[in-house]
């Protein structure tokens, strides 16, 4: 308790003044580490909450394309990445949208996509853009930038479990942290990221718990049987 000093004030001795210190450092210990766990969950779920918001520009975009989901015209395009089929849904998602104004497309725990991805940060599963017969002879990383197999329109009955099959999701593990995230992908077993499946629900998933694909990783553009598969069950 305060004691009074040599000219009468009264004071807290030094052994006091440390110990209501340690208090407080044990306490901001305690608690300083909760708060970015909440940090982190509230970043987690604004991005599932992005994944549903893209979900119904989706469908939108279906609902006036014949119920077809988005698919290049031209060979060799690289739609999968979050910048090349952002302008499909562009229109249905309001605004100006760019690598300045990223709207539902950039997840606030990712710390790559605004320098490298122009501020996207989903990516979209090559299988809704080819026949699952041509999925099925694709099994290298070098598919994915460039194949001779021409893209083919898919539709929504196409899809043969939509509550198994991933539509969209995170492309880097930004929600937990990997050694060289930025170089791991979809072709990597670290990791757990938001994910959007077909039937529009998401979910957050450790990399091993998706299934192989046909290239020997978790990866929803090469997934067995394509559009007819799945990558993930309970």
């Amino acid at each position: 308790m305060p004691r009074p000093s040599e000219n009468g004030r009264i004071g807290f001795s030094i052994i006091e003044l440390l110990v209501v210190i340690s208090i407080i450092a044990a306490i901001l210990a305690i608690f300083i580490p909760g708060l970015g766990k909440a940090r982190a969950i509230a970043k987690r779920t604004a991005c599932a909450s992005n994944l549903r918001q893209i979900d119904i520009a989706m469908r939108l975009y279906m609902n006036s394309n014949d119920d077809t989901y988005p698919c290049p015209k031209e060979q060799n395009y690289v739609l999968w990445a979050g910048r090349k089929w952002r302008p499909f849904i562009k229109p249905y998602l309001g605004g100006n949208i760019d690598a300045n104004n990223p709207s539902v497309l950039w997840c606030p725990a990712d710390g790559i996509g605004k320098a490298k991805f122009e501020s996207t940060s989903y990516a979209y599963s090559m299988t809704f853009y080819h026949t699952p017969e041509d999925i099925n002879i694709m099994n290298e990383n070098d598919d994915v930038w460039g194949t001779s197999l021409p893209p083919a329109k898919q539709k929504i009955f196409n899809v043969a479990k939509p509550s198994y099959k991933i539509l969209i999701g995170d492309w880097l593990s930004s929600h937990f942290n990997v050694k060289n995230s930025e170089a791991c992908g979809w072709w990597c077993w670290e990791g757990k990221r938001n994910y959007l499946f077909a039937d529009g629900h998401v979910r957050y998933i450790d990399a091993n718990d998706i299934r192989q694909a046909l290239d020997g990783f978790p990866n929803p553009n090469f997934t067995i049987n394509g559009i007819r598969g799945i990558d993930w069950q309970k």
